[in-house]
């Protein structure tokens, strides 16, 4: 197993490292943070829908769509990230998904105990203090690989994370900040600036490096060799391109932003034969929460509204078209040309 500590590098070189290290078959670890701000999107995502591109270009934020999945992050110096890289077959790396991530998460949780936060494991990939996510985390298979990749958030830019993202209005944008405040924390948040200022990055990573050389066995420091510096080349050449980078991706309706393991921001909106219904609400845990219904109130009383978001207020998820077929069936909605539909259109999660 190789160490790639590489501290501070352009932030493209964040990305091209271990897509090359797994394209290689190399198995490593890789500590890296961006020396500059930049938006990364998930492989399946559809730029023009998930990134504000008039905003990034405004402020020259550049975007990487990298090889793995997963949602549109805001990603900059503040946060210390880990790549971990292992051979598809290494006996090591557990099948399923939620023992992957219960296993390879320990490092982490351990470097969080060390500085004095008491971080806790929420499936499948959180890590949580006090019900605040703290570190960003994902895998995905690159060739032969799997690539498991995390953060250490030393701090946050709320504001640019909200505003990088394509949002419909402000008042949802208000309420996706409000919602990532709320629910992702820092280590400087947490522990203060003073304390916080206490773990200078070479610290945080030779922590990483100890805490996973625990798990995985010894590690050798490693430096970029011509093969490597070819094979990051290579690829850069590949998806630094607007194909690449604009490809299409899947198309979803409405704005889903996922905050944390089991929590969702939606806003969904659907042109029916009686009128267009929006909708903004919460998904936590699988029930939905703070439900807001409007629309095209031409034809029917107020008070159906209320009666419909309080029917699905608090009910599961998987459960919706029970619920929206109860409340038809009761004769309590009276909007012609509205069908239960037209609202499995906006609640089906």
């Amino acid at each position: 197993m190789e160490l790639y500590t590489l501290g501070k590098i352009p932030w493209e070189e964040t990305q091209l490292i271990y897509h090359a290290l797994a394209l290689l078959g190399r198995e490593a670890l890789c500590l890296v943070s961006p020396s500059a701000p930049y938006v990364c999107i998930g492989y399946h995502q559809d730029l023009e829908r998930e990134v504000d591109l008039e905003f990034c270009r405004a402020h020259d934020i550049p975007i990487f769509r990298r090889e793995v999945g997963g949602g549109a992050v805001f990603l900059d110096g503040n946060q210390l990230f880990f790549h971990l890289i292992l051979k598809h077959d290494n006996p090591i790396a557990p099948k399923r998904i939620d023992a992957f991530y219960q296993k390879f998460l320990k490092p982490l949780i351990a470097v969080h105990h060390r500085i004095g936060l008491q971080v806790e494991y929420k499936p499948v990939n959180d890590l949580i203090f006090q019900n605040r996510k703290i570190s960003g985390t994902g895998a995905g298979e690159i060739g032969d690989s799997i690539v498991f990749v995390g953060n250490l958030i030393l701090d946050f830019d709320y504001e640019t994370m909200a505003r990088v993202l394509k949002i419909p209005d402000e008042k949802f944008r208000d309420k996706v900040k409000k919602t990532i405040e709320e629910n992702l924390s820092t280590i400087r948040r947490e522990l203060g600036a003073q304390r916080a200022d206490q773990w200078d990055e070479n610290t945080l990573n030779n922590m990483l490096a100890e805490e996973f050389e625990k798990l995985l066995g010894p590690i050798t420091p490693a430096r970029k060799d011509n093969l490597l510096i070819a094979k990051m080349q290579a690829i850069k050449s590949e998806v630094m391109g607007d194909d690449w980078l604009f490809r299409r991706g899947k198309r979803v309706g409405g704005r889903v932003v996922k905050v944390r393991s089991g929590l969702e921001v939606v806003q969904r909106m659907h042109k029916a034969t009686g009128g267009l219904i929006r909708a903004e609400f919460f998904v936590e845990d699988g029930r939905f929460k703070e439900v807001a219904i409007s629309g095209d109130y031409f034809c029917f009383p107020k008070d159906t509204v209320s009666h419909l978001q309080a029917a699905i207020e608090g009910s599961p998820t998987k459960e919706i078209l029970k619920v929206l077929t109860d409340f038809y069936r009761m004769g309590r909605f009276e909007w012609p040309g509205v069908e239960i539909d037209d609202w499995m259109q906006i609640f089906k999660i």
